[in-house]
């Protein structure tokens, strides 16, 4: 594996910083041309961590990729390649510039974060209506798809309901 990217130092000629979010780091190269960096950093209740996990963003980009390649006959994507530069190799793809539909999807299979304090609240999580009883780390009776909201660096994510 590489050595770690802390993010937002990338210098790569003729490359543009224009974000920084989570966990992603986002350059433009030219028109309609990004270069998007997987670094190691932590995030967990819309908080960055102090600590990193070595070599995670190489493994959410290989991850991605995979799911991308899975995927590519039933919905089109933005990745365009994978030569970057050799300071972000693993790590990085370049893709295409798109308008970004701001919502996170996560899928639950135990109850815990923002779906507890939903749950703790109303019994349900994302209008999904849950057993009386669980606790914190519950495991649900069946894995449920929570959408939420992508907040910026800084705010936190909501949850979407169903019938929003």
């Amino acid at each position: 594996m590489s050595s770690p990217y802390r993010g937002s130092a990338l210098l790569v000629a003729g490359a543009r910083h224009l974000h920084s979010g989570k966990v992603r780091d986002l350059y433009e190269l030219s028109e309609g041309r990004l270069l998007m960096v997987a670094s190691d950093r932590i995030s967990a209740f819309d908080h960055v961590l102090a600590s990193e996990i070595p070599d995670k963003g190489e493994i959410l980009t290989r991850m991605s990729l995979w799911w991308f390649e899975v995927l590519s006959d039933i919905v089109p994507h933005h990745v365009l390649s994978t030569d970057v530069p050799a300071a972000v190799a693993g790590r990085a793809v370049v893709c295409e510039r798109l308008d970004m539909f701001p919502v996170e999807c996560v899928a639950r299979g135990y109850l815990a974060g923002t779906g507890l304090s939903d749950y703790r609240a109303t019994g349900a999580v994302c209008g999904v209506e849950l057993p009386a009883g669980l606790d914190e780390g519950s495991s649900l009776p069946e894995p449920i798809f929570t959408p939420a909201t992508k907040a910026a660096l800084g705010d936190h994510d909501e949850n979407v309901p169903y019938d929003a």
